[in-house]
Parts: structure tokens; sequence; C-alpha cells
């Protein structure tokens, strides 16, 4: 990417990252009919509902894990045989299931499932968040101390925020099929967003696939890029802000 093109895309996350500024100037929790605005698609048709079929969602923290049996431990097998056995990434295994140092008492687990078996998920942590020498991936990676991600992976300073959240791990499981992908796709963007929420943010920095754009049209959400496309273990990445605040 040459360097007009990313001072030119520098300017346009600053103008789409208006949280970098004194908290009581953050605006207020919209209502729900607001955040209802955000997304495109009718959650409550009949269609959206026989697409999901009994699909259930769970937002899971190391308060309340204990409510739900052994979803927790499966969605973290589930996160084993998706990025370390098909994507091959170099993350930490423990009996079966995939963690790193972020999966922490200070970030949220949002899983999407259905009979028992676990369909989609993300992992949400607070920009503020800090266990031992890390914070949160986009920060660690831009301080270097991700020795697989590129220290040039914002086109900013990464904030340390409690409005602003991370969302990262990102997944919807082969299992689900072509017909019922994109409502699940958008089921599991809806709760990541409305969790984000309730704990308080106003804004989500995302490591999404490159294809990020055709991902969120699809999705009927907008994403502005605020980073350089760069590459896990042959899988090509970008960040992106998604707004949780509508304007329109």
């Amino acid at each position: 990417m040459d360097r007009p093109l990313r001072y030119e895309q520098a300017y346009s996350a600053s103008k789409v990252f208006p949280d970098l500024e004194p908290a009581n100037t953050a605006q207020p929790v919209p209502q729900p009919s607001a955040r209802r605005k955000l997304f495109a698609f009718k959650r409550d048709t009949p269609d959206r509902k026989r697409e999901l079929g009994n699909v259930r969602a769970t937002a899971m923290s190391f308060r309340n894990m204990h409510e739900h049996g052994t979803l927790l431990a499966k969605y973290l097998e589930t996160r084993k045989t998706i990025f370390i056995d098909r994507l091959h990434w170099n993350v930490g295994e423990a009996d079966g299931m995939e963690f790193d140092q972020y999966d922490t008492p200070a970030c949220r687990w949002v899983v999407l499932h259905e009979f028992g078996e676990v369909l989609a998920g993300v992992r949400l942590l607070p920009t503020n968040a800090r266990c031992g020498a890390y914070t949160y991936m986009l920060r660690d990676a831009q301080k270097g101390l991700l020795r697989d991600l590129p220290t040039d992976i914002l086109f900013f300073e990464a904030p340390a925020n409690p409005k602003i959240w991370e969302a990262s791990r990102f997944f919807v499981t082969e299992s689900v099929p072509a017909s019922r992908r994109l409502a699940v796709q958008q089921e599991l963007f809806f709760r990541m967003t409305t969790t984000a929420e309730e704990n308080g943010a106003t804004r989500i920095l995302g490591i999404v696939p490159s294809v990020w754009a055709r991902w969120s049209r699809r999705l009927g959400v907008g994403a502005a890029p605020v980073g350089a496309k760069f590459s896990i273990d042959g899988t090509v990445s970008q960040a992106v802000l998604f707004n949780i605040h509508s304007t329109s």
C-alpha cells in the first residue's frame, strides 16, 4: 500500500473514531428503537425465525459461566477445531481447547448454539483491559508484543477506553448449512453488538477477514477500515471499526 493512500485512510479513520475524547462527552446509550436502526435486516420476520430455528445466544463471563454447564468448554473446543485444526494458527491449546492470554475475566464470550452444538462465536474485550504485560490484541500487536502480527496493524495509536471494545475470534462453523449461514452471521453480529453495548461500549474494533466490506454489506451493517490488511498463518485479515450508536 503506498503512502498517500495510507494517510488518506488514516484521516478517514480519525473521523469515525470520536471516542478518543473526555468520557463526559460520550453519547447516552440509545433506546431499543434506536438500536434497531443499526441493522438493515429484520430479526423478527417469519423467514428469519425459520432460518434460525432453535438457535440460542449466550453471553458468558467468568461470573456466569457456571450457569451454562459445559458450554464454555464446548466453545473453546470448537475454537480449536477451527483456528488450530483447520486454519493451523499458532495459538495456545490445552485439553482439546484453544485459548490465549486474552481469555480472561475481563472478556465476554458470545456463543450461538443449538441442541448443545456450538454454531458460532466471538470474543469481546474492553480496550482498557490488562493482564500482566498484555492488554488486547490490536494494541499488543502495535506495541510489538505479538510476533505473528504487524506493528502497523492500526492507522492510529490503539486506544485504552472502556467504551471501546475489541472483537476477535469470529467464527461460524462449517456445520451451519448455506441456507442458514447468513441468518446465523447476522444473529452473531447482533448479539455481539448488544452484549458490548450492555457492558458500556459505544464502538467495537474488530479483527475480521479481509473481505469485510462484502461481509458487512451482507450483514446489513457499516464498518470502516482502520488498518492495513495482514496475514495470520495464511488467513488475510484487517482491523475495522463498527459504530454501535446509530446517527440516522
